[in-house]
């Protein structure tokens, strides 16, 4: 008597789960996995520490000393320096000799020497650009004093007549929003991110299918389980290493802006949510186009025509991208930024720059993810079908209308 034959299929959640923990296991056990993510991560710590050391910190970019008789020329001197973004720091000296010293040995970059009626200054060789036009208008404010007081009148009244006196903005038609340096540097690295992310993971997902065709280990999967199952866990377990390696670089920089103080404008609200942001759209944007990655992946059969029968869809992913950080640094109010962030097909790239720079409608955003959302189950639909209709199929690049034809 014959032992019946038992039904070992297992459940679609079951399977896609099966592969995709096969996948993880594989790659984040892999040394170009490691190697990859360690790069990235040293490349943002790093730039993050050049940037704090570019930036100077808070050190005076000059310091200029003055004798008892130039004492008057110390705070206007100061105050030119705003005027022209130089700060400057001064430092009083007994006498004219003791201020050669300090220049000599390279304590002062400058000295304010003669009798403190007109602007003399004294360097060890040269004299710096922008020093030059403090002292400048140091003089032009001498000279003008000095004609005042000769008309009669007082320079101080006069001084405080200017500074006083302001003009009257009307209420805007729209109100702006003020984008600071920090947020337009967090969120041009947010996107920079986003980029790579879906560029490295997307195209390691038609690499994939394409590894199992030529090597025929998809015949032996679709023996189990299905072709959207296996299309499906090959992209939520390449989707959770990208994950893995986003919040390790995500958290990195953080705590490495915040240790450095490279962004000292931005709050550490701002830079968290600008992760968190970064987390949900690395996986809106994954999901989105991982599975048009696997769908097209399928309709080749070797590596070297992997790029070709993807770039339709990475031109969408590059366009979004060049677009975002040509645009916003120069105009972060543009308008026609503002429309592409809430398409499906370039929100993935360009909505994460706007969110870390601040000043994006609850609606807007709200819009773009739901429209992702709305988007997804079509596209899955759709890769479904070519995938099932050219996975097995070898040789020549299946045309894309025969895919898409029922099996």
């Amino acid at each position: 008597m014959s032992t019946p034959v038992q039904d070992v299929r297992m459940s679609p959640a079951a399977a896609v789960g099966l592969v995709a923990s096969r996948e993880i296991s594989t790659r984040v056990k892999s040394k170009a996995f490691r190697v990859a993510t360690v790069v990235m991560l040293l490349l943002i710590v790093i730039g993050i520490v050049l940037l704090k050391l570019i930036s100077g910190g808070s050190g005076a970019d000059s310091t200029v000393g003055y004798t008892p008789a130039t004492a008057v020329f110390s705070a206007p001197l100061q105050a030119g320096g705003k005027t022209v973004d130089e700060k400057i720091d001064v430092v009083q000296v007994a006498d004219e000799a003791a201020g050669r010293a300090k220049l000599a040995d390279g304590s002062i970059d400058a000295l304010l020497t003669g009798d403190g009626k007109t602007v003399h200054v004294q360097v060890k060789k040269d004299l710096d650009g922008k020093l030059a036009n403090v002292l400048q208008l140091l003089s032009q404010q001498v000279a003008i004093d000095q004609q005042i007081t000769a008309l009669g009148g007082d320079p101080a009244r006069f001084k405080a007549a200017i500074a006083s006196a302001k003009f009257i903005e009307d209420t805007p038609l729209e109100q702006p929003y003020d984008y600071n340096g920090a947020q337009l540097g967090l969120g041009i690295a947010a996107g920079i991110l986003i980029y790579l992310s879906l560029m490295i993971n997307g195209q390691t997902v038609a690499q994939g299918v394409v590894e199992e065709k030529t090597s025929r280990v998809v015949e032996l999967l679709l023996s189990t389980i299905k072709p959207w199952q296996l299309m499906a866990g090959k992209v939520l377990g390449i989707g959770v290493v990208g994950l893995i390696q986003m919040l390790v670089i995500g958290v990195g920089g953080l705590v490495t802006v915040t240790a450095t103080g490279a962004l000292p404008d931005l709050s550490l609200s701002s830079a968290v949510g600008t992760v968190v942001w970064l987390i949900v759209w690395y996986l809106l944007g994954f999901f989105m186009y991982s599975i048009v990655f696997a769908a097209l992946g399928a309709l080749v059969s070797r590596q070297e025509d992997v790029g070709g029968a993807t770039m339709p869809a990475l031109m969408f992913v590059i366009a979004g991208y060049v677009i975002g950080i040509s645009v916003l640094p120069s105009n972060p109010g543009s308008t026609f930024v503002e429309v592409l962030s809430v398409i499906p097909v370039f929100s993935p790239t360009l909505m994460p720059i706007r969110l870390a720079m601040g000043g994006v409608p609850v609606w807007e955003a709200a819009l773009s993810v739901v429209l992702v959302l709305l988007m997804i189950p079509g596209l899955i639909w759709l890769a479904a079908r070519i995938y099932r209709n050219a996975v097995m199929r070898t040789g020549a690049k299946v045309k894309l209308r025969d895919a898409l034809r029922a099996a």
